[in-house]
């Protein structure tokens, strides 16, 4: 089966204002008029891609990290992932986000496709699975000194996701992907 997209919207939009600003993020109102002549208001959250990275060790492993959530008031269990500098390719920022986050480089990179995390996110999330792992030295960045990293068997990582142990959309999203390709479910 095929699902089709339309990539025109269903009404014009007449009127876009962006309401605030805060570095790569904004917060956009867009008042649009249907065909009937009935007009709405949208709210629009603009920001930087993702990235989320499923390391897969030749053993079966996978490495999850935990991390300070502060918007959730709560750490959260998540792959490796990240936001894309300006201009910069999703996989060349999962490659960044992989060695900076869990200390790996891969020799191979399979794309799992993209995901949004909310109906007013405008931002793409970009999924992969890495495999052929080396190690090397972590890079965090400095709002990562709290990050934990865990490696675990792949079947729990997949388990802690399909169950209520991993509530980080993304992270789920790619970790029921990467087990398609793997030919685990």
């Amino acid at each position: 089966m095929v699902l089709d997209h339309d990539q025109v919207p269903p009404f014009e939009v007449i009127e876009s204002t962006e309401v605030a600003r805060d570095l790569n993020l904004a917060l956009r109102r867009d008042r649009v008029r249907w065909p009937d002549g009935t007009e709405a208001s949208y709210r629009v959250v603009e920001g930087p891609g993702a990235v989320f990275i499923v390391p897969y060790a030749a053993a079966g492993t996978t490495v999850l990290v935990r991390q300070w959530r502060h918007a959730w008031g709560t750490t959260a269990w998540e792959v490796p992932a990240g936001t894309l500098e300006p201009g910069e390719a999703p996989l060349a920022a999962a490659q960044r986000e992989l060695e900076e986050e869990a200390g790996l480089v891969a020799a191979h990179w399979t794309p799992l496709g993209v995901t949004r995390g909310s109906g007013i996110l405008s931002s793409p999330q970009y999924l992969y699975l890495a495999r052929r792992l080396s190690r090397v030295r972590r890079a965090p960045e400095p709002s990562e000194r709290d990050m934990v990293l865990r490696q675990l068997p792949f079947r729990e990582a997949l388990e802690a996701a399909l169950g209520d142990q991993i509530e980080h959309s993304g992270s789920v999203a790619a970790l029921v992907r990467s087990a398609r390709v793997l030919g685990l479910i």
